[in-house]
C-alpha cells in the first residue's frame, strides 16, 4: 500500500523590529521574507512560508556554498577533481540542489532587533569538499539592515556567500525605471552559459555604464552580471544605490569583490519580469577555474567573513 508523506520542513520565523522598520526572517533558506519601511515593501516575497520551499527565484535567501555558477560542475584543488551538483544545465548554481538556500537553519532572535542563523553543511553537499558551519547574524538599527555572514571550514574549499533580496522599493510595479548606480567600471564577459570567461568587458562607458545612476532600462539588454567594485569600501561610499520614482533610495554597503546585478527576467509566478532586482555581493563567480580570479578558497585559519550593510533613505535622485 503506497502511504503519502508530508515532507515540508517545519519552517520558524521571527520578526525583528527597530523604529519605522520590520523584518521577517525565516529558518528556511536563511530567507528576508519581508522588509518593510514606514509600511511600505522594500523587496519582494511570499505571505506563506511554505512557498518559497518550491520556489525557483531564490527569493530573499542565503544562496551558497558558492553562489552564481560554477562551469561544467567542477573544479580542481590539490590534484583533485570535485564533481558538482549540475542544476543548471551542466553547470553548478548556489551550490546546486543541496545548496545553502534549500535547508532549515536554525533561527534564533537574539533581541527585537537581531537574530542569529546557524547550519552546519556535511562533507561533501553538493559535491563540496569538506564541513562548514556557517552563521547569519541579521541585525536593524534603523534605517540601516546589516547581514554578517561567517563561515568556518575544517579544511580548505571554496565559499561565496551572497544575499539574494529582490529589491522593488516602495512596492512599485516593477523596477525598469528604478536608477542604479555602481561603484564599477568593469564587469565579467561571460558566454551564453552565463559562465565567466577570465576577461572583463569596459563598464565605462555604453549602455552598462552605473557609475552616474541612470534607469535600469537603459542597459536595453536584461541585466545578469556580474560588476567588478572599483575599491572595496566597509567604510566610506556605498558600493552600489538604488532610487525609485517615488524617492526611496537603498544603499548598499559590501566588502566584497563585485555583485552580481539581476534585473528579474525570469522572475516566475506570482511574480513577473522586472518586478524586483537582485545586488548580490559576493566573490567572482567561477573563481575555483580561472586562477586569475581572486581565490575564494577558505582554510581552519583563514574562515570566511562578510558583511553586507543596506540602508534606506527618502528624497534620492
Amino acid at each position: 500500500m503506497n502511504t503519502r508523506r508530508d515532507i515540508s520542513p517545519q519552517i520558524d520565523r521571527v520578526v525583528l523590529s527597530d523604529g519605522d522598520m520590520r523584518v521577517s526572517l525565516l529558518s528556511y533558506g536563511a530567507i528576508t521574507q519581508s522588509w518593510w519601511y514606514k509600511g511600505l515593501p522594500m523587496i519582494l516575497g511570499y505571505e506563506n512560508p511554505q512557498d518559497y520551499v518550491a520556489d525557483k527565484n531564490y527569493l530573499g535567501a542565503i544562496v551558497g556554498r558558492v553562489a552564481n555558477r560554477i562551469g561544467q560542475a567542477h573544479f580542481d584543488m590539490g590534484n583533485v577533481r570535485y564533481e558538482l551538483d549540475a542544476n543548471d544545465g551542466q553547470n553548478s548554481l548556489h551550490g546546486g540542489r543541496a545548496g545553502l538556500s534549500h535547508q532549515n537553519w536554525a533561527l534564533e532572535r537574539i533581541t527585537v532587533n537581531e537574530a542569529i542563523l546557524r547550519l552546519t553543511s556535511p562533507e561533501g553537499s553538493g559535491g563540496f569538499p569538506g564541513e562548514i558551519k556557517f552563521e547569519v547574524r541579521v541585525r536593524l538599527d534603523y534605517p540601516r539592515l546589516t547581514y554578517s555572514i561567517s563561515a568556518q571550514p575544517d579544511r580548505p574549499t571554496p565559499i561565496s556567500i551572497a544575499q539574494h533580496n529582490y529589491y522593488c522599493l516602495g512596492g512599485a510595479a516593477g523596477i525598469s525605471e528604478h536608477c542604479l548606480r555602481l561603484t564599477s567600471s568593469r564587469y565579467l564577459q561571460v558566454d551564453n552559459r552565463g559562465i565567466p570567461s577570465g576577461k572583463f568587458e569596459d563598464a565605462s562607458e555604453g549602455e552598462m555604464q552605473f557609475r552616474v545612476p541612470k534607469a535600469i532600462s537603459a542597459a536595453l539588454t536584461d541585466l545578469d552580471n556580474y560588476f567588478v567594485f572599483d575599491c572595496k569600501r566597509e567604510n566610506g561610499f556605498p558600493v552600489a544605490d538604488l532610487t525609485a520614482p517615488n524617492g526611496l533610495k537603498l544603499s548598499v554597503w559590501s566588502d566584497q569583490a563585485g555583485a552580481q546585478v539581476y534585473s528579474g527576467a525570469h522572475l516566475t509566478k506570482p511574480f513577473h519580469k522586472s518586478a524586483g532586482v537582485c545586488i548580490e555581493p559576493s566573490g567572482y563567480p567561477n573563481a575555483p577555474n580561472i586562477p586569475e580570479f581572486p581565490s575564494i578558497i577558505y582554510t581552519p585559519e583563514t574562515p570566511y567573513e562578510q558583511t553586507l550593510i543596506l540602508e534606506i533613505s527618502e528624497g534620492g535622485t
